[in-house]
Protein backbone atom coordinates (compact mmCIF):
# COMPACT_ATOMS: atom_id res chain seq x y z
CA UNK A 1 0.00 0.00 0.00
CA UNK A 2 1.49 3.07 -0.96
CA UNK A 3 1.90 5.81 1.62
CA UNK A 4 0.90 9.11 1.18
CA UNK A 5 3.33 12.37 1.20
CA UNK A 6 1.83 13.05 4.70
CA UNK A 7 1.65 9.66 6.06
CA UNK A 8 5.65 9.61 4.96
CA UNK A 9 6.53 12.61 6.48
CA UNK A 10 4.86 11.53 9.99
CA UNK A 11 7.23 8.66 10.09
CA UNK A 12 10.01 10.63 9.65
CA UNK A 13 9.70 13.59 12.03
CA UNK A 14 8.53 11.23 14.75
CA UNK A 15 11.33 11.14 16.96
CA UNK A 16 9.97 7.85 19.02
CA UNK A 17 8.98 5.45 16.26
CA UNK A 18 6.50 2.60 17.83
CA UNK A 19 5.16 -0.85 15.65
CA UNK A 20 1.49 -1.30 16.62
CA UNK A 21 -1.12 -3.35 16.20
CA UNK A 22 -3.43 -2.98 13.35
CA UNK A 23 -7.08 -3.90 13.32
CA UNK A 24 -8.84 -5.65 16.57
CA UNK A 25 -7.01 -4.69 19.21
CA UNK A 26 -5.15 -7.97 20.60
CA UNK A 27 -2.42 -7.51 24.05
CA UNK A 28 1.01 -8.93 22.84
CA UNK A 29 2.16 -12.09 24.43
CA UNK A 30 5.97 -10.50 24.00
CA UNK A 31 7.28 -6.92 23.54
CA UNK A 32 10.59 -5.82 22.09
CA UNK A 33 12.20 -2.43 23.50
CA UNK A 34 14.92 -1.34 21.40
CA UNK A 35 16.86 2.07 21.13
CA UNK A 36 19.11 3.85 18.84
CA UNK A 37 19.79 4.92 15.64
CA UNK A 38 17.55 7.54 13.73
CA UNK A 39 19.63 6.08 10.30
CA UNK A 40 17.55 2.83 9.75
CA UNK A 41 14.65 4.21 11.79
CA UNK A 42 11.92 4.98 8.84
CA UNK A 43 13.23 1.34 7.21
CA UNK A 44 12.68 -0.37 10.66
CA UNK A 45 9.68 1.23 11.35
CA UNK A 46 8.30 0.00 8.19
CA UNK A 47 9.67 -3.82 9.56
CA UNK A 48 8.47 -4.12 12.40
CA UNK A 49 5.03 -2.59 11.91
CA UNK A 50 4.60 -4.82 8.60
CA UNK A 51 5.96 -8.19 11.09
CA UNK A 52 3.24 -7.11 13.84
CA UNK A 53 0.64 -7.49 11.28
CA UNK A 54 1.56 -11.10 10.49
CA UNK A 55 2.42 -11.66 14.17
CA UNK A 56 0.17 -9.56 16.57
CA UNK A 57 1.43 -11.74 19.28
CA UNK A 58 4.81 -9.73 18.61
CA UNK A 59 5.10 -5.85 19.44
CA UNK A 60 8.33 -3.80 18.69
CA UNK A 61 8.98 -0.58 20.13
CA UNK A 62 11.98 1.55 18.94
CA UNK A 63 12.72 4.94 20.30
CA UNK A 64 14.88 6.55 17.60
CA UNK A 65 17.31 8.99 19.99
CA UNK A 66 20.57 8.18 17.92
CA UNK A 67 23.41 5.55 17.73
CA UNK A 68 24.98 7.47 21.19
CA UNK A 69 22.14 6.54 23.01
CA UNK A 70 21.51 3.07 21.55
CA UNK A 71 24.93 1.92 22.46
CA UNK A 72 24.59 3.05 26.37
CA UNK A 73 21.18 1.65 26.86
CA UNK A 74 22.16 -1.53 25.52
CA UNK A 75 25.51 -1.62 27.22
CA UNK A 76 23.35 -0.72 30.43
CA UNK A 77 20.62 -3.66 29.39
CA UNK A 78 17.98 -1.47 29.28
CA UNK A 79 16.65 -3.00 25.78
CA UNK A 80 16.17 -5.64 24.33
CA UNK A 81 18.35 -4.38 21.25
CA UNK A 82 19.96 -1.57 19.96
CA UNK A 83 20.92 0.30 16.76
CA UNK A 84 24.05 2.04 15.63
CA UNK A 85 25.67 3.12 12.47
CA UNK A 86 28.76 3.22 13.99
CA UNK A 87 29.81 -0.90 14.92
CA UNK A 88 30.57 -0.73 18.55
CA UNK A 89 34.29 -1.00 19.58
CA UNK A 90 36.03 -3.78 21.65
CA UNK A 91 35.84 -1.52 24.48
CA UNK A 92 32.16 -0.78 24.04
CA UNK A 93 31.49 -4.95 23.36
CA UNK A 94 34.11 -5.73 26.68
CA UNK A 95 31.17 -3.71 28.72
CA UNK A 96 28.19 -5.52 27.62
CA UNK A 97 28.12 -8.54 30.45
CA UNK A 98 25.75 -11.02 28.09
CA UNK A 99 28.19 -10.33 25.08
CA UNK A 100 27.05 -8.47 21.99
CA UNK A 101 25.85 -10.07 18.65
CA UNK A 102 26.34 -7.15 16.10
CA UNK A 103 24.38 -7.73 12.58
CA UNK A 104 24.37 -5.69 9.81
CA UNK A 105 20.89 -5.22 9.13
CA UNK A 106 21.45 -2.64 5.65
CA UNK A 107 23.04 0.04 4.31
CA UNK A 108 22.64 3.92 3.18
CA UNK A 109 24.28 6.90 2.42
CA UNK A 110 24.68 10.23 3.80
CA UNK A 111 24.29 12.97 1.97
CA UNK A 112 24.50 17.20 2.08
CA UNK A 113 21.35 18.41 1.39
CA UNK A 114 20.87 22.17 1.26
CA UNK A 115 18.06 24.87 0.82
CA UNK A 116 19.22 27.26 -1.76
CA UNK A 117 15.87 29.00 -3.64
CA UNK A 118 16.70 28.11 -7.60
CA UNK A 119 19.65 25.79 -7.52
CA UNK A 120 18.26 21.71 -7.84
CA UNK A 121 21.70 21.08 -8.91
CA UNK A 122 25.06 21.34 -6.91
CA UNK A 123 28.76 19.80 -7.31
CA UNK A 124 30.57 19.74 -4.23
CA UNK A 125 34.29 19.23 -4.79
CA UNK A 126 35.99 17.00 -1.83
CA UNK A 127 37.76 20.27 -0.60
CA UNK A 128 34.68 22.50 -1.25
CA UNK A 129 32.58 20.39 1.13
CA UNK A 130 35.48 19.62 3.93
CA UNK A 131 36.13 23.62 3.76
CA UNK A 132 32.55 24.38 4.03
CA UNK A 133 32.08 22.56 7.88
CA UNK A 134 35.96 23.42 8.76
CA UNK A 135 34.03 26.83 8.66
CA UNK A 136 36.94 28.19 5.84
CA UNK A 137 33.81 28.64 3.17
CA UNK A 138 31.35 30.78 4.35
CA UNK A 139 29.30 31.82 1.20
CA UNK A 140 27.80 30.20 -1.71
CA UNK A 141 29.51 31.91 -4.14
CA UNK A 142 33.39 31.11 -2.93
CA UNK A 143 35.54 30.10 -5.96
CA UNK A 144 35.84 26.82 -4.88
CA UNK A 145 31.99 26.22 -5.29
CA UNK A 146 31.64 28.19 -8.23
CA UNK A 147 34.67 26.53 -9.96
CA UNK A 148 32.83 22.96 -10.18
CA UNK A 149 29.66 24.70 -11.14
CA UNK A 150 30.34 26.83 -14.38
CA UNK A 151 27.27 28.68 -15.67
CA UNK A 152 25.31 28.47 -12.08
CA UNK A 153 24.48 31.97 -10.79
CA UNK A 154 25.70 31.35 -7.07
CA UNK A 155 24.53 34.02 -5.07
CA UNK A 156 26.23 35.42 -2.14
CA UNK A 157 24.38 34.02 0.60
CA UNK A 158 26.22 32.92 4.03
CA UNK A 159 26.08 29.58 4.55
CA UNK A 160 24.72 27.48 7.09
CA UNK A 161 25.93 23.85 8.01
CA UNK A 162 23.61 22.39 10.43
CA UNK A 163 24.74 19.28 12.63
CA UNK A 164 23.53 17.01 14.86
CA UNK A 165 23.23 17.97 18.68
CA UNK A 166 22.92 14.18 19.81
CA UNK A 167 25.68 11.22 19.77
CA UNK A 168 24.96 10.27 16.11
CA UNK A 169 26.11 7.23 14.44
CA UNK A 170 25.31 9.22 11.09
CA UNK A 171 27.95 12.13 12.93
CA UNK A 172 30.45 9.39 13.09
CA UNK A 173 30.18 8.28 9.51
CA UNK A 174 30.21 11.54 8.43
CA UNK A 175 33.50 12.44 10.24
CA UNK A 176 34.88 9.15 9.71
CA UNK A 177 34.66 10.22 5.93
CA UNK A 178 36.12 13.85 6.21
CA UNK A 179 39.27 12.65 8.25
CA UNK A 180 40.01 10.10 5.49
CA UNK A 181 39.46 12.97 2.40
CA UNK A 182 41.47 15.62 4.91
CA UNK A 183 44.48 15.98 6.93
CA UNK A 184 43.09 19.22 8.77
CA UNK A 185 39.66 17.04 9.61
CA UNK A 186 41.37 14.27 10.77
CA UNK A 187 43.73 16.52 12.93
CA UNK A 188 41.09 19.01 13.75
CA UNK A 189 37.84 17.91 14.95
CA UNK A 190 38.26 14.03 14.02
CA UNK A 191 35.96 11.54 14.01
CA UNK A 192 33.19 10.48 16.95
CA UNK A 193 29.60 10.35 16.99
CA UNK A 194 29.84 13.68 18.90
CA UNK A 195 32.65 16.08 17.96
CA UNK A 196 33.25 19.62 17.96
CA UNK A 197 32.02 21.23 14.97
CA UNK A 198 33.96 24.80 13.96
CA UNK A 199 30.88 25.74 13.02
CA UNK A 200 27.20 25.39 12.68
CA UNK A 201 23.68 24.93 14.46
CA UNK A 202 22.80 21.38 15.90
CA UNK A 203 19.72 19.78 15.39
CA UNK A 204 18.51 16.27 17.01
CA UNK A 205 18.63 13.33 15.20
CA UNK A 206 18.11 13.32 11.34
CA UNK A 207 14.42 14.12 11.03
CA UNK A 208 15.89 17.59 13.14
CA UNK A 209 18.37 18.07 10.87
CA UNK A 210 15.91 17.63 7.78
CA UNK A 211 13.68 20.31 9.36
CA UNK A 212 16.02 22.88 10.14
CA UNK A 213 17.72 22.58 6.50
CA UNK A 214 14.16 23.10 5.54
CA UNK A 215 13.12 26.06 7.33
CA UNK A 216 16.84 27.97 7.14
CA UNK A 217 17.57 29.59 3.36
CA UNK A 218 21.48 29.01 2.71
CA UNK A 219 22.01 25.38 5.39
CA UNK A 220 23.76 22.52 4.25
CA UNK A 221 23.45 19.52 6.24
CA UNK A 222 24.13 15.96 6.63
CA UNK A 223 21.53 13.43 7.08
CA UNK A 224 20.34 10.00 5.54
CA UNK A 225 19.90 9.77 2.05
CA UNK A 226 15.60 8.59 2.87
CA UNK A 227 14.76 11.47 5.07
CA UNK A 228 15.99 13.71 2.55
CA UNK A 229 14.55 11.85 -0.84
CA UNK A 230 11.13 11.42 1.18
CA UNK A 231 11.09 15.37 2.11
CA UNK A 232 12.06 16.38 -1.45
CA UNK A 233 15.18 17.67 -0.48
CA UNK A 234 18.15 18.27 -3.16
CA UNK A 235 21.35 16.85 -2.36
CA UNK A 236 24.88 17.86 -3.19
CA UNK A 237 26.69 15.79 -6.08
CA UNK A 238 29.62 14.84 -4.46
CA UNK A 239 33.29 14.29 -5.63
CA UNK A 240 34.44 10.61 -5.26
CA UNK A 241 38.25 9.25 -4.62
CA UNK A 242 38.58 8.76 -8.48
CA UNK A 243 37.33 12.20 -8.42
CA UNK A 244 34.03 11.57 -9.95
CA UNK A 245 31.35 13.63 -9.23
CA UNK A 246 28.41 10.94 -8.15
CA UNK A 247 25.25 11.43 -7.18
CA UNK A 248 23.36 9.44 -4.30
CA UNK A 249 21.54 6.72 -5.67
CA UNK A 250 20.69 2.92 -6.24
CA UNK A 251 23.68 2.17 -8.57
CA UNK A 252 26.43 4.44 -7.25
CA UNK A 253 25.74 3.13 -3.01
CA UNK A 254 25.81 -0.33 -4.52
CA UNK A 255 29.16 0.23 -6.24
CA UNK A 256 30.48 1.82 -3.16
CA UNK A 257 29.58 -1.24 -0.72
CA UNK A 258 31.47 -3.49 -3.32
CA UNK A 259 34.45 -2.14 -2.54
CA UNK A 260 34.40 -3.38 0.96
CA UNK A 261 34.58 -7.03 1.83
CA UNK A 262 32.98 -7.92 5.25
CA UNK A 263 35.27 -9.03 7.91
CA UNK A 264 34.14 -12.27 10.20
CA UNK A 265 32.77 -9.87 12.84
CA UNK A 266 30.77 -8.22 10.27
CA UNK A 267 32.64 -5.02 11.04
CA UNK A 268 33.41 -2.78 8.02
CA UNK A 269 33.77 0.95 7.60
CA UNK A 270 33.72 2.66 3.81
CA UNK A 271 35.40 5.62 4.80
CA UNK A 272 36.29 6.62 1.06
CA UNK A 273 35.51 4.03 -1.63
CA UNK A 274 37.73 3.43 -4.71
CA UNK A 275 35.23 2.03 -7.18
CA UNK A 276 34.82 4.86 -10.14
CA UNK A 277 30.86 4.87 -10.25
CA UNK A 278 30.92 4.73 -5.96
CA UNK A 279 29.40 7.60 -3.57
CA UNK A 280 31.66 8.58 -1.58
CA UNK A 281 29.70 8.21 1.73
CA UNK A 282 28.09 4.92 2.43
CA UNK A 283 27.91 3.20 5.48
CA UNK A 284 26.03 -0.33 6.76
CA UNK A 285 23.99 0.27 9.80
CA UNK A 286 23.82 -2.46 12.86
CA UNK A 287 21.20 -3.74 14.95
CA UNK A 288 22.87 -5.07 18.64
CA UNK A 289 21.61 -8.35 19.98
CA UNK A 290 22.85 -9.86 23.52
CA UNK A 291 24.46 -13.29 23.11
CA UNK A 292 22.56 -14.48 26.02
CA UNK A 293 18.40 -13.74 26.40
CA UNK A 294 16.75 -15.08 29.87
CA UNK A 295 13.91 -15.33 28.20
CA UNK A 296 13.21 -17.60 25.47
CA UNK A 297 10.39 -15.25 24.57
CA UNK A 298 12.23 -12.54 24.08
CA UNK A 299 15.22 -14.21 22.34
CA UNK A 300 13.23 -16.21 20.16
CA UNK A 301 10.49 -13.01 19.16
CA UNK A 302 13.87 -11.09 18.17
CA UNK A 303 15.42 -13.95 15.83
CA UNK A 304 11.94 -13.49 14.34
CA UNK A 305 12.45 -9.83 13.65
CA UNK A 306 15.63 -10.27 12.33
CA UNK A 307 14.86 -13.00 9.82
CA UNK A 308 12.02 -11.50 8.97
CA UNK A 309 14.02 -8.12 8.21
CA UNK A 310 16.94 -9.97 6.33
CA UNK A 311 14.84 -11.58 3.95
CA UNK A 312 11.00 -9.91 3.17
CA UNK A 313 12.19 -6.89 4.83
CA UNK A 314 14.91 -5.93 2.39
CA UNK A 315 12.20 -5.59 -0.23
CA UNK A 316 11.23 -2.48 1.34
CA UNK A 317 14.81 -0.96 0.96
CA UNK A 318 14.89 0.91 -2.13
CA UNK A 319 11.30 2.77 -1.56
CA UNK A 320 12.49 4.08 1.76
CA UNK A 321 15.71 5.35 0.52
CA UNK A 322 18.29 2.44 1.80
CA UNK A 323 20.55 -0.34 0.18
CA UNK A 324 19.37 -3.90 0.00
CA UNK A 325 21.79 -6.07 1.30
CA UNK A 326 23.62 -8.47 -1.62
CA UNK A 327 22.74 -12.28 -0.87
CA UNK A 328 26.14 -12.81 0.34
CA UNK A 329 25.70 -10.24 2.63
CA UNK A 330 22.64 -11.70 3.82
CA UNK A 331 24.00 -15.25 3.96
CA UNK A 332 26.80 -14.12 6.57
CA UNK A 333 24.47 -12.18 8.81
CA UNK A 334 21.52 -14.91 8.81
CA UNK A 335 24.43 -17.40 9.94
CA UNK A 336 26.12 -14.76 13.03
CA UNK A 337 22.27 -14.09 14.22
CA UNK A 338 22.80 -18.02 15.49
CA UNK A 339 24.81 -16.85 17.75
CA UNK A 340 21.93 -15.41 19.63
CA UNK A 341 21.52 -18.08 22.31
Amino acid sequence: MKRSRGARLAVLVAIGLTAVSSGRARAADVTLQGTGATFPAPLYQRWFTEYNKLHPEVQINYQALGSGAGVKQFQEGLVNFGASDAAMTDEEIAAVKDGVVMLPMTAGSVVLAYNLPGVTELKLSRDAYVGIFLGKITSWNDPKIAETNPGLKLPDTKITPITRSDGSGTTFVFTQHLSAISDAWKSGPGTGKSVNFPVGVGGKGNPGVTALIKQTPGAIGYVEYGYAKQTQMPMAILQNKAGKFVKADGESEKAALSSVELPADLRAWITDPTEPNAYPIVTYTWLLAYKKYADPKIRDALKGVIQYGLTEGQKFSAELGYIALPPNVVTAVSKAAEQIL
